[in-house]
């Protein structure tokens, strides 16, 4: 199996997509979306354009609205912000989600021609290496969404390394990841204090590597992209 790996905020086009594409988003919006899912939510269904993902969840049935711009901060009129840990206490089974984010979410649609396309995090990891090596997949390409010019990334990177590491058929120590995601630069945001948007809460769930045991495949239905 051969490993490549790309920044999202580094390309101008995309590349040659490799067989299976992985769009990593640590902190938060997959694991935002891992925790709905885990709550029993039916879709997620991922909108780069905040109007566009708006009209979407105005048009579909049951539908909430997660967002967030640059930096964290929610998305004015949405239901939720990206916070897993808000997440976590809603009540969101049986609902389909309109996400908009600025990172992950714009990965997936960068790379939605992919082949085998999945979204995750830390908190799925394992179970998105064995989804992967359930493939018997060629190539696989990371992409690392949460490098920015005031942020290294690493949160993501690590995450990448994790996965790698798994489907090599080591033995890492996922508190070795974890402790990366907590010491990132945006990880050193959330237990600041001086950011309102960034609980500490959203670090910690965050950073629990493995904590579901489901994978999320992104399928394309009726010209959307969909995580289930």
């Amino acid at each position: 199996m051969q490993f490549s790996r790309v920044f999202l905020n580094r390309i101008q086009t995309p590349p040659a997509t490799a067989d299976t594409v992985v769009v990593i988003d640590v902190l938060r919006s997959f694991t935002t979306a891992a925790v709905a899912l885990a709550n029993g939510a039916r879709a997620i269904y991922p909108v780069e354009n905040l109007t566009a993902a708006a009209a979407l969840a105005g048009r579909l049935d049951d539908t909430l609205a997660i967002g967030a711009v640059g930096g964290g901060d929610p998305v004015p009129g949405f239901d939720f912000g990206n916070s897993p840990a808000q997440l976590q206490a809603a009540d969101v089974a049986g609902k389909s989600l309109v996400m908009s984010t600025a990172a992950g979410v714009r990965g997936l649609q960068r790379f939605h021609q992919a082949r085998h396309l999945y979204a995750t995090s830390l908190v799925c990891a394992q179970a998105t290496a064995a989804a992967i090596r359930a493939l018997e997949t060629d190539a696989v390409c990371f992409v690392i969404t949460g490098e920015w010019v005031d942020r290294d990334g690493d949160e993501d990177v690590a995450c990448a390394d994790y996965i790698e590491a798994l489907l090599r058929g080591e033995r890492p120590d996922p508190d070795d990841f974890a402790r990366r995601v907590r010491d990132s630069d945006f990880g050193r945001r959330f237990v600041a204090g001086s950011w309102p948007n960034l609980p500490a809460a959203d670090l910690e769930l965050c950073a629990r590597a493995d904590l579901f045991d489901f994978a999320m495949p992104v399928q394309r239905e009726d010209g959307l992209l969909v995580i289930r």
